[in-house]
């Protein structure tokens, strides 16, 4: 996946919004939450990171090209960085953004959530 196929498919979301951040790079947000953040290896690969569920950290942990997220893992958060297709192509990567992008707007107030669009449920 290239940075503009990741930044195509997380503009595509409902309610995002984009900024360039943390040393450059690409975060997703939803309202003010963090979904998904795409950055580089050395200015050569693109490192996708997302929040999933607690079964899918489980196993995408395990997995050749993911590891758990640099920072959030360390502090109990559930969150996979995908560093190479190896494991997860870019099919499944949009999948698990897809479903980063519903957990995180999952935690935002009913209320928030009516207001951006996303339904109160």
């Amino acid at each position: 996946m290239t940075l503009d196929d990741y930044n195509s498919f997380c503009a595509s979301l409902p309610a995002t919004n984009h900024v360039v951040q943390w040393g450059g790079a690409h975060v997703w947000k939803v309202a003010t939450k963090v979904f998904a953040i795409g950055g580089w290896d050395d200015g050569k690969q693109l490192f996708v990171t997302f929040k999933c569920s607690d079964i899918a950290y489980d196993v995408l942990k395990e997995q050749p090209g993911c590891r758990p997220a640099p920072y959030l893992a360390s502090r109990g958060m559930k969150w996979i960085q995908r560093q190479t297709s190896q494991s997860v192509d870019d099919a499944a990567l949009k999948d698990y953004l897809r479903e980063s992008h519903r957990l995180v707007a999952l935690k935002l107030t009913k209320q928030a959530r009516k207001q951006l669009g996303l339904g109160a449920s």
